[in-house]
């Protein structure tokens, strides 16, 4: 299922065609693919190249594992993300190594990092959904997350699966039309608020 961003203006092919399905496909994904999307993550950039990110993975053919990493996401995301191959938890270290002061970037870097990843992903026909919905607390007991550590976002990975075996509210979501603000809704200029010329 391929649902292309419809732009104004050029992107790259991988930015029109990355989306979040919530369907995937049982398939395995190889050892050697899960490891080129994790190198992907490596090479994003970082406030003072802290590299402040962490990623905890469960597979289906851990299946113990892949339930408790289960546990660690909210109902409603445990309800289709549990047909999903892989899965992962991001991780971020909240102090700079080389100081010990709050890294305020953390999470900042954390995306760029998943950025790459979920790029790298598109490329070699992966589909990769993002969840906010997930329990820290449970995290950090569960994989003894440590001090100055705080799990981020739970990422579900797959080849695409078929909508059919969606709830019919997912399955509406999963068919939409992908939609996006305006530029004018967020690029400002003299004062927030004020559209950019550039952005007509």
């Amino acid at each position: 299922m391929q649902k292309s961003a419809q732009t104004q203006f050029p992107i790259h092919t991988l930015m029109q065609e990355r989306w979040s399905p919530r369907a995937f496909a049982i398939d395995v994904v190889k050892k050697e693919t899960l490891q080129s999307l994790l190198k992907a993550a490596r090479w994003a950039a970082s406030c003072f190249n802290e590299q402040p990110w962490g990623f905890l993975v469960a597979t289906k053919q851990q299946e113990g594992e892949h339930t408790k990493m289960l546990t660690c996401l909210a109902e409603a995301n445990q309800h289709w993300a549990k047909h999903a191959p892989v899965l992962m938890i991001t991780v971020a270290k909240l102090t700079f190594a080389h100081n010990g002061k709050p890294n305020r970037h953390a999470f900042h870097d954390i995306g760029l990092a998943v950025g790459n990843l979920v790029l790298q992903a598109t490329d070699l026909g992966l589909g990769v959904h993002q969840m906010a919905g997930i329990f820290p607390d449970v995290a950090k007991s569960l994989y003894n997350i440590p001090e100055n550590h705080e799990a981020v976002t739970g990422l579900a990975i797959g080849y695409m699966g078929d909508p059919q075996s969606l709830s019919d509210e997912l399955r509406e979501r999963e068919s939409a039309q992908r939609t996006r603000h305006p530029l004018s809704h967020f690029v400002f200029t003299e004062q927030w608020g004020q559209s950019a010329p550039l952005t007509t």
